[in-house]
């Protein structure tokens, strides 16, 4: 472990002979990405004003002087004496600042216990062992106060920059193994009661994938919360409705990358209603594990931000979108809870996701804000016909925890949130013929399946899909289609 910091100790004082903007994001176009990145990461951030903030690895303080005219109290870490003495001499004027040369792993650096609203790193982890990143990971939760929050952002998969290098011993590591590392971080007080680290949110940094085409750039945000106020559904999706196996399940039928009806194929019979055009930007509410994002990424040429509460789907999500020159990124949050600014996008799209939203009203009002004027609405969901469910399908509504609507009532929330020209169709026909090419599709491939997921879940995945067709067919479940568009 301490081969790990002198090899880490001596990289960097290798890369901050030149204390530049250029050394500490070892890019030779580091001021250009600076000015698009620096306030996209600080727009993510939770409200710290007059707030106590701690930043570890702060280098030469690019994001310290954002931090500290805002902070109550602000410490800046950094474990190269040089970087942080320029800090000091570069914002040392904020009285509420502070400038610490330390090693984050070391047990010299003492910070109360529960006195730290925010702590927020700017590639730190990268630097650190697998253990390290485990007991940091520890530690911060137990410098947060209750309802504190951790922000960092880090290089996955491969470098970013162009420096030269005579060597790297950056880890640069799969998303998920930063997840769950934070995910499975809990503790008690001396009270008894019992914390632990909830997502706020994981997702892609936008100036990497505008300018770079480059999704490895990846910043999560927790909070530190009582265990028992930890998001359920959240919980419910990434252990039941979308677990690794479900997703697994649900790829086998529709095809990779998809996890609602009909896959590629009605994806692009659907997304052709759109006429995307190149430059375009499209926001994906409820985008899965990104096969419809790629898709109109690829063939249109549009920019696409795709969002989903699941945390497994997101990482499978990023995790293909490397290597590929995709203008894609990727967030992990809450659609009803998540905010952009008024007329950002061109396009909003949702496949079969709107069915977990209960106050689908209030976020279709948000959504008419997110749009242009002149952008365009399209969602596909299941819908019920009008009046009482049969006993059966109540119970998959209540299993799944679905929120269904009459297309009818569908239509009038849309346009009660202020969409015009709502157009409304009954795809149920379209539904139930899918679903019995899938069936077929299921049956011609069923050694395939029972290999790679066992025969009892091919034998619950057809029974799954008879009963969706039959509740089809009888007209109880349905498919719609609603297109519309900001005046």
């Amino acid at each position: 472990m301490a081969n790990e910091r002198q090899v880490q100790k001596s990289y960097w004082i290798e890369h901050t002979v030149d204390l530049s903007v250029e050394a500490m994001m070892l890019d030779s176009k580091a001021q250009d990405l600076d000015k698009e990145e620096r306030p996209e990461v600080l727009s993510l951030l939770p409200a710290y004003e007059g707030k106590s903030v701690l930043e570890l690895g702060a280098g030469i303080g690019r994001f310290t002087a954002e931090l500290a005219p805002k902070a109550a109290h602000l410490l800046a870490v950094d474990f190269i004496e040089s970087a942080i003495k320029k800090n000091e001499s570069i914002n040392g004027h904020h009285k509420n600042a502070k400038f610490m040369c330390a090693d984050v792993t070391s047990p010299d650096l003492q910070i109360p216990e529960g006195s730290l609203d925010l702590i927020f790193s700017n590639w730190l982890l990268m630097y650190l062992s697998d253990n390290e990143v485990e007991n940091l990971a520890e530690r911060m939760m137990k410098w947060l106060k209750d309802d504190g929050y951790i922000f960092f952002r880090e290089s996955c998969f491969h470098q970013s920059g162009d420096s030269k290098r005579k060597y790297n011993p950056t880890h640069y590591r799969e998303p998920r193994f930063y997840t769950k590392v934070f995910k499975e971080c809990s503790m008690s007080d001396n009270t008894g009661n019992s914390f632990e680290l909830s997502l706020v949110g994981c997702k892609c940094i936008g100036a990497y994938v505008r300018n770079k085409k480059n999704q490895n750039q990846i910043c999560w945000l927790w909070q530190k919360v009582r265990s028992q106020v930890d998001r359920g559904f959240q919980q419910f999706l990434d252990k039941v409705e979308y677990s690794h196996q479900s997703i697994s399940r649900y790829e086998r039928v529709y095809g990779q990358g998809f996890v609602s009806t009909g896959g590629l194929e009605t994806t692009k019979e659907i997304v052709a209603k759109l006429g995307l055009k190149p430059g375009q930007k499209v926001l994906d509410v409820g985008c899965g594990v990104g096969g419809g994002d790629f898709y109109m990424a690829e063939k249109f040429d549009v920019e696409v931000v795709g969002m989903d509460l699941s945390i497994n789907m997101i990482s499978l999500a990023i995790e293909r979108a490397i290597g590929h020159n995709y203008a894609v990124e990727f967030e992990c949050a809450d659609c009803t809870r998540k905010t952009y600014p008024v007329n950002t996008f061109d396009v909003i799209y949702s496949r079969d996701a709107m069915l977990h939203v209960k106050d689908k009203l209030t976020l279709f009002r948000s959504l008419h804000k997110w749009l242009k004027p002149g952008g365009k609405l399209l969602i596909t969901d299941y819908c019920k016909s009008a009046g009482s469910p049969s006993l059966e399908f109540a119970e998959y509504i209540k299993k799944g925890g679905y929120y269904l609507h009459d297309m009818k009532e569908y239509g009038q929330m849309l346009e009660n949130a202020g969409f015009d020209d709502v157009i409304t169709e009954d795809q149920t026909d379209l539904f139930v013929k899918t679903l019995q090419q899938e069936l077929i599709a299921l049956e011609n491939n069923k050694d395939d399946f029972i290999d790679d997921l066992g025969e009892e879940e091919y034998t619950e995945t057809v029974k799954r899909w008879k009963a969706k067709q039959m509740r089809g067919a009888a007209g109880e479940q349905l498919w719609g289609l609603f297109f519309a568009e900001k005046k």
